[in-house]
């Protein structure tokens, strides 16, 4: 797996760093990436200050960069690691580091400061997966040391009927590349899901005054135009991927009839997938327009670990100018 560089591993010092950060240390060896271990700890507030020693600051600092320090030590010196302290809201600085430094990664471990009861992804999490300009990895905490399920999720533009959509082409041939990557690396089983459903059938069955025969065939051609669509995406895939990488890891298709947000985690479970990569965006280039609710629905539902990633022309409501 070579695509990867500039890895940023986020720490939380509210959770066990386990096997997030082992998985971010074997990435980085397996690729040559540069990898960069982070903390992001909040600005002390000026009244704070006015009561307390002049040099609270450095005293915080120092300690959270001994600690920081200990998380690099304890992989043994199997690769260089550089630490990094952020101070500021956490999402905000760890996007301005990925735009300052050109990180093409993000490495953290699931939920930790911000999540709800019973909640995979944390609030952290999820402002992460709608702003930062590159893909990110949340990691489950009692996850496997290796991957035998990986699920990729991928959808197509249902107002383009020949695929000819850059960004969602783009953003298909991103998850695919990961996923197959991925797969081979860790040679685990790669599911390719679609979901796909008839819009409006109940009405026609019920106040349209169509026959069970008629609605039966619109059914039918429906489904037989996601399937082609998803044949033919896996064509690409194979010469996206090379064909050797490809054959060796021969991903398995699903084509899941239901809503998406439902159909996809319910096929995860199914599978026990290990890990999920799919997009998150609705629609490129315009601020705020970064999750769809379809998405934000299946990652409130996954119990695995996910790889999310965004298509070329993402722009990140974050600036480098605070």
């Amino acid at each position: 797996m070579k695509r990867f560089k500039n890895i940023l591993y986020v720490a939380d010092p509210v959770v066990e760093q386990g096997e997030a950060l082992e998985r971010a240390v074997t990435l980085s060896k397996k690729t040559g990436a540069r990898l960069t271990i982070a903390e992001v700890i909040e600005p002390i507030p000026p009244f704070v200050t006015r009561q307390t020693p002049y040099k609270l600051r450095e005293i915080v600092t120092k300690h959270r960069k001994s600690e920081l320090k200990k998380i690099c030590d304890s992989v043994g010196g199997r690769i260089k690691i550089e630490a990094k302290i952020l101070e500021g809201t956490f999402f905000l600085e760890v996007v301005r580091e990925v735009l300052r430094a050109g990180r093409d990664l993000v490495v953290k471990p699931a939920g930790g400061q911000g999540s709800g009861y019973g909640r995979l992804i944390g609030s952290n999490d999820m402002h992460l997966l709608r702003k930062c300009p590159c893909p990110v990895w949340l990691i489950k905490l009692t996850e496997d040391r290796s991957y035998r399920s990986i699920l990729a999720a991928v959808d197509f533009d249902e107002d383009d009927e020949d695929d000819e959509n850059d960004v969602t082409e783009a953003l298909n041939r991103q998850i695919l590349e990961l996923s197959v990557s991925l797969a081979d690396t860790e040679r685990s089983r790669l599911h390719v899901c679609h979901a796909w459903y008839p819009p409006y059938e109940n009405m026609m069955r019920n106040q349209a005054g169509m026959s069970d025969e008629e609605v039966d065939a619109y059914v039918d051609a429906v489904k037989s135009d996601h399937q082609r669509r998803l044949e033919s995406l896996m064509s690409q895939a194979k010469e996206w991927s090379g064909h050797e990488v490809y054959e060796a890891v021969r991903p398995k298709t699903h084509l899941e009839r239901g809503i998406p947000r439902w159909a996809i985690p319910s096929l995860a479970q199914k599978l026990h997938a290990d890990l999920v990569v799919m997009g998150t965006v609705a629609r490129a280039g315009i601020s705020g327009l970064f999750i769809g609710n379809t998405a934000e629905n299946i990652l409130d539902q996954l119990d695995c670990s996910v790889l999310a990633v965004k298509p070329p022309g993402f722009v990140s409501p974050v600036t480098l100018d605070k």
